[in-house]
């Protein structure tokens, strides 16, 4: 194989990659006999039909879409690390010669890592988080336990009032005609929640038990269904059943079925200082958040497109993968909210810059201060992860390569160049 590097503007470069003919020869038998068994060729039966055979029939480039897919992964890969640069995309491959008999040539470009020059990045000044807890806070915490503790009461004496719970059949029309989604039985929803749209709630109140009316609403422009979008719609509605909410009382006796303590006062301190702690944890993420954030606007650089490109997919697919855990597939995702890979992808984009700007930052810091990962460090964090784990570290470390022992170690920098920006800032 031979290589030609060529830089491009704006953090760009072109890789020139030449494979001898003879492995595109090669890689095209192997097409070939992968592929073999698809050609049903007369006089011979399937998959016995010689390579030159199907190429007269079908033409000499029958295999090369496939030849090629061999060749390409195992040859950038190789070229990459020849041309020693530090690339951060995937390749855009042209190719430029692919013909039996002569070298396989193609084109392949890509981003490289930018150069960050950075500005003011030690003892840089921001406002310091606050981690305070009221009264009022502790009030808050103390109904949302209350509220969980609560029980359903049905009702049989009294219409719909707000705040309730109702359990209803509905039968939704637009223009006369039923939609999809618009129908259901025994659907439970709470008055005054606004998990409904429009004023639909508010129409059940003063409803009994049985009671079959209408409701009339307008679903809003920015609704997710491209059909649904500002249009009126008419909902037959049936009243199965009334129930309220019945919170148990405030007291001691609260305080000793909710928790570990005897009386309601020890259980509200015992709040507040949890509160505190929680308040405090979120305090440092954001004091270290804005001290990063600092150093990342006084730092300049410039960030090629395919980077923010690659950035972008590579978040899509986590977010797909994440959909995908909790039993929604990203095209059905999709469907549902009416949005396109496009239109994800601009959405994330902002996000995947600060992400790329954050980490070149970062580590640019890391390199200015002379931080490096010791192998005993690497071993160290190896064996907290292998605890969690429930593992032996050497099993761990055995399943790990070295390239993700050198990401590991990345990443280990990363936080310390966290670290060390944290502890110079000026938090006022």
């Amino acid at each position: 194989m031979s290589l030609q590097v060529e830089k491009l503007e704006k953090n760009m470069a072109k890789l020139t990659i030449e494979v001898p003919a003879e492995e595109f020869t090669e890689a095209i038998k192997t097409a070939y006999i992968k592929n073999k068994n698809h050609f049903n060729i007369p006089g011979f039966r399937r998959g016995k039909a010689p390579q030159a055979m199907i190429e007269k029939m079908y033409g000499a480039e029958i295999f090369y879409e496939d030849a090629a897919n061999e060749i390409l992964p195992v040859s950038f890969e190789d070229a990459a690390k020849e041309s020693g640069l530090d690339i951060v995309s995937r390749p855009d491959i042209e190719l430029k010669q692919m013909e039996k008999g002569k070298p396989f040539i193609y084109e392949a470009t890509v981003a490289l890592k930018p150069e960050v020059t950075l500005g003011e990045y030690k003892g840089v000044e921001v406002e310091k988080a606050a981690a305070e807890v009221t009264e009022e806070d502790v009030e808050k915490e103390l109904k949302r336990v209350q509220d969980q503790n609560s029980r359903l009461i049905s009702v049989t004496d009294r219409p719909v009032a707000d705040g309730d719970q109702v359990i209803i059949d509905f039968d939704g029309y637009v223009d006369g005609k039923q939609f999809d989604g618009g129908k259901a039985e025994d659907y439970p929803l709470v008055i005054g929640s606004h998990s409904f749209i429009d004023t639909f709630e508010e129409q059940l109140i003063g409803k009994n038990v049985g009671d079959e009316c209408e409701v009339n609403v307008t679903f809003p422009t920015e609704y997710h269904a491209e059909e649904l979008k500002g249009k009126p719609a008419v909902f037959k509605v049936k009243i199965n059943e009334i129930k309220f909410k019945e919170l148990p009382e405030l007291n001691d006796e609260f305080a000793a079925e909710v928790s570990e303590f005897e009386t309601l006062d020890a259980y509200k301190e015992d709040l507040m200082k949890k509160m505190l702690d929680t308040k405090q944890k979120q305090a440092e993420t954001e004091n270290e958040n804005r001290v990063v954030d600092k150093v990342v606007e006084n730092a300049t650089m410039e960030i090629p497109d395919a980077m923010v490109d690659t950035q972008v997919r590579n978040m899509i697919n986590d977010y797909g993968r994440r959909m995908q855990s909790q039993g929604v597939s990203l095209d059905d995702y999709m469907k549902y909210t009416g949005m396109t890979m496009e239109t994800l992808g601009e959405q994330m984009k902002p996000q995947a810059i600060r992400r790329i700007r954050t980490r070149l930052v970062l580590e640019a810091v890391a390199k200015a201060e002379n931080i490096e990962i010791s192998d005993e460090a690497v071993d160290a964090e190896i064996e907290g992860m292998a605890a969690a784990y429930k593992m032996e570290a050497a099993k761990l470390k055995e399943y790990m390569g070295e390239a993700e022992i050198a990401q590991m170690k990345e990443d280990m920098a990363v936080q310390r160049a966290v670290d060390f920006l944290v502890k110079e800032a000026k938090l006022v």
